[in-house]
């Protein structure tokens, strides 16, 4: 099991793709600041923290499995955000590509997650 959620796969998929989101967004235009940019970087950085709050609750599987639940949905906003950033021009083919890519395994990886939550309970915890 694993004991610190910056430990889990997926959250460091996620983390270091928010922190790619976060340098490229540095170049969006400034009237993008409080659009496109400010959201873009809020759901990107919002799976991580719906990570890291479910691993701490983890010892109660349906609260582990709604903020695991809501982190796969924050993943999912994220692409649309990667969506309006290719499609306006702002990220190349490669970079969109590759983003999509780490954010559809996260994705699968979140899912996973949220059909097991017994393979996250804390040591001697019984599953409900």
């Amino acid at each position: 099991m694993v004991q610190e959620f910056r430990n889990i796969k997926v959250y460091q998929l996620a983390f270091i793709a928010a922190m790619e989101i976060f340098e490229i967004t540095k170049s969006f235009p400034i009237e993008e600041k409080y659009s496109l940019t400010d959201q873009f970087r809020r759901y990107s950085r919002s799976v991580c923290t719906c990570i890291g709050e479910a691993y701490r609750k983890r010892k109660y599987p349906k609260y582990f499995t709604a903020k695991i639940t809501d982190a796969d949905g924050e993943a999912t906003e994220t692409t649309i955000w990667l969506d309006f950033s290719h499609s306006s021009k702002y990220i190349n083919t490669v970079t969109f590509n590759r983003l999509i890519a780490d954010y559809d395994e996260t994705g699968k990886m979140l899912s996973s997650m949220a059909e097991n939550p017994e393979k996250f309970l804390p040591k001697g915890s019984d599953y409900k």
